[in-house]
């Protein structure tokens, strides 16, 4: 089972310390208090998943086939990957865990400290 799939996202997600899910912008939407650091969605009946990235990942992902810069969120360095892009489940996870991080750390301190998010 991939993370495109509802129900792997839904649990990898919620193993991440501070974070909720929400159905919105035709979406399935996973936050860090309250803030928004991936998306599940079917576009075409294409799977894909959306979230944030450090600005030379944002460089590197967008290269590759499968890869897009994220509608209305690639000034902020966000891509939309497909189901069928050239990345392992692996590297996906792993990008989305570091969104999760350059999320998270856009919150205050005292937000963190709330949420049990540590550094």
């Amino acid at each position: 089972m991939s993370i495109f799939e509802q129900t792997r996202f839904d649990d990898f997600v919620a193993a991440m310390a501070g974070t909720s899910l929400v159905d919105q912008w035709e979406s399935h939407v996973a936050k860090v208090g309250g803030k928004v650091f991936l998306l599940l969605s079917t576009d075409k009946g294409d799977r894909r998943i959306t979230f944030k990235c450090s600005e030379d990942s944002f460089e590197l992902l967008s290269t590759l086939d499968g890869v897009e810069q994220a509608p209305y969120f690639a000034k902020r360095k966000w891509v939309s990957v497909a189901e069928s892009a050239e990345l392992s489940a692996t590297e996906v996870e792993a990008y989305v865990n570091r969104s999760y991080e350059l999320v998270a750390a856009g919150l205050t301190r005292k937000a963190r400290q709330e949420l049990g998010i540590g550094g």
